[in-house]
């Protein structure tokens, strides 16, 4: 009795195991039919729940396939728009170039020119790198102490070298780099150079022409400070001096009350003062009919590299808190403290007046000292001697504060567009000169 059912027992297990392997069969594997087509005239306006039963078969994943299938082609057609972006992108940024920063000029170049921006932040840092694009270029900047020749990755076949060319100690460094850069180009690792020279104040920069190409050299570009008697517009180029950043003078950002507030004093100049110059002659103007009060004025007899948190706070206060500022030449015209001016709203006075030196009119500009800034239509005054001054503080002191602000406002729009058109030609030129010719 007890075998028999047993035996039931087990017939009714292997009965329902069958049954269970024949139900999971039918639901997973089973081929499914592919629905019929739906006739070319049949009605669709009838009720959903009625289901016509013939040559169709419904299926209980239709809604799930066709998810599925709407979901798959969402993602075709992100990835195809992606490499579309991708493809644009690539297209749009022809040329990579990768700026070495090895003067202090190239702080001008990135941070002011370019608005580009630093990581770390601090100054101090040995090594600090930015990039942006620009035009149809992908530019990186990197700068620092740590930036020697071969300990670092080079990162593109065009490179442009940021060098201090001023005096004897600094040309000896550059020409380190620039051979750095030769074995680079000879080795087939770079295939551009374009070097931005902080060059001497009295323009004797003959060191570098062996180095261009137009001689025989390597260097396709050079952009050079001062009137530099051989800018051709062609391969050399004019290059505005810019503001100190050597001691970490900031990008300014105007605001409300830089423009529209009166400010204290009508003028101003702190620097050296030396013996024999022009700048003695300002000082014994500024004290007549003591014009020295009312312009914020402290001489020194020697030029001080170094600036402490005091000093430079006063020369910022200075500039910003004096309608005008005073612009005596030193061994060249130009000078930082034109640019400074202009950060802070304060309009330059130039003293017009070649320096000694090999400066002057180059083949493409005739209006040296100054011809870059003169050519860009600067706002500024210029005079030809310190004895016009008090002719032009006696002008000042008759002007209302809203003609002083349109003036200030008119002085700060310039100075903005001055530097977003040196940035333009200095993408365009490297552009022109480092991508191929469409030219057949």
């Amino acid at each position: 009795m007890r075998g028999a059912r047993k035996r039931l027992c087990s017939a009714l297990i292997i009965a329902y195991g069958l049954f269970s392997l024949y139900a999971a069969y039918t639901v997973f594997l089973r081929p499914r039919r592919t629905a019929a087509p739906r006739p070319p005239h049949r009605d669709r306006r009838g009720s959903r729940d009625h289901v016509s039963v013939g040559n169709e078969e419904w299926n209980p994943w239709e809604g799930d396939e066709k998810n599925e299938q709407a979901a798959s082609q969402q993602r075709y057609e992100a990835n195809l728009e992606m490499i579309k972006n991708a493809r644009s992108h690539l297209e749009q940024t022809s040329l990579r170039v990768q700026i070495w920063g090895k003067a202090a000029i190239g702080l001008y170049l990135w941070q002011h020119i370019f608005e580009g921006h630093l990581q770390p932040a601090d100054v101090t840092a040995q090594w600090r790198e930015g990039s942006q694009k620009a035009g149809r270029t992908y530019f990186s900047f990197i700068t620092g102490p740590s930036v020697v020749p071969g300990y670092f990755s080079v990162e593109a076949e065009n490179v442009v070298l940021v060098l201090n060319g001023r005096e004897k100690a600094k040309i000896t460094y550059a020409t380190q780099w620039l051979h750095y850069v030769q074995t680079l180009i000879q080795t087939h690792k770079i295939q551009h150079v374009a070097v931005v020279l902080l060059g001497n104040e009295q323009c004797n920069n003959e060191w570098i022409q062996p180095y261009l190409q137009r001689h025989g050299g390597f260097v396709n570009l050079l952009f050079v400070t001062y009137d530099y008697a051989l800018v051709n517009e062609e391969d050399i180029f004019q290059w505005p001096l810019g503001v100190a950043t050597y001691r970490n003078f900031p990008v300014v950002e105007p605001s409300w009350s830089m423009l529209h507030d009166p400010r204290s004093y009508l003028c101003n100049f702190l620097g050296t003062v030396y013996k024999n110059s022009s700048r003695e002659t300002l000082m014994e103007i500024l004290k007549q009919d003591g014009l020295d009060k009312l312009c914020w004025i402290a001489a020194r007899e020697q030029w001080q590299p170094q600036e402490t948190n005091e000093s430079f706070k006063n020369y910022q206060d200075a500039l910003l808190k004096s309608d005008l500022t005073l612009c005596p030449v030193g061994i060249n015209t130009e000078c930082y403290r034109i640019y400074e001016a202009c950060s802070y709203g304060s309009l330059p006075v130039i003293e017009d007046v070649m320096t000694p030196g090999d400066c002057g009119n180059s083949s493409m500009y005739h209006s040296a000292p100054l011809q870059l800034l003169k050519t860009m239509r600067a706002p500024f005054i210029f005079i030809k001697n310190w004895k016009e001054l008090p002719a032009v503080l006696e002008k000042e002191k008759k002007m209302s504060l809203q003609e002083k602000i349109q003036r200030r406002k008119k002085l700060i729009e310039w100075y903005r567009n001055f530097k977003a058109r040196m940035k333009q030609k200095f993408i365009n030129t490297l552009e022109n000169s480092f991508l191929p010719s469409d030219k057949g």
